[in-house]
């Protein structure tokens, strides 16, 4: 069986909402970054989580722990990021924190996985998207709430096919 750990950083419990659906879908506990040791970025598939807050900028306890990203050896690991985000307030920075997750990741040698289409979301500017996709699972809350657990379901079973 496959190491799985999801961490997740979440200021109004959306996050973590998500996170705990994601986790339950691998049989494992989703850590808050806010709680994370380095040795929490060590497994087989890494599943990274964050709203996006202000300007686009990191989840608070994100951005106090991002050095535990930083400075993990991701070489080769499978890496996949999911973010919420309020695509009709903040358009422009649309689920920002998890392009910031990813970029991290991939420069710590992460093989990153999980990228989700970009269409059929309504904001107008994210760095999460590439080539009309986002980097992982973009999430809103505030406007699809109706749309978050068929979301994560079928995201859930797309990082399951890369374990095998």
């Amino acid at each position: 069986m496959a190491n799985v750990k999801v961490i997740f950083g979440s200021t109004t419990g959306a996050t973590e909402s998500a996170a705990a659906e994601i986790a339950a879908a691998f049989g494992v506990q989703a850590i808050n970054v806010a709680n994370a040791t380095a040795d929490d970025f060590n497994a087989d598939l890494l599943i990274l989580g964050s709203s996006t807050w202000g300007l686009g900028e990191l989840q608070d306890d994100w951005a106090v722990k991002i050095g535990l990203l930083e400075n993990a050896d991701l070489n080769g690991k499978l890496v996949a990021v999911f973010g919420l985000g309020d695509q009709s307030g903040f358009a422009d920075t649309y689920c920002d924190a998890m392009g910031i997750l990813a970029r991290t990741a991939k420069s710590r040698g992460a093989n990153l996985i999980g990228q989700t289409s970009a269409e059929g979301y309504g904001h107008s500017s994210s760095v999460a998207v590439e080539d009309g996709m986002f980097c992982g699972l973009a999430l809103d809350d505030n406007n699809e709430s109706e749309k978050t657990s068929s979301r994560i379901g079928a995201w859930v079973e797309k990082l399951k096919a890369h374990l095998g």
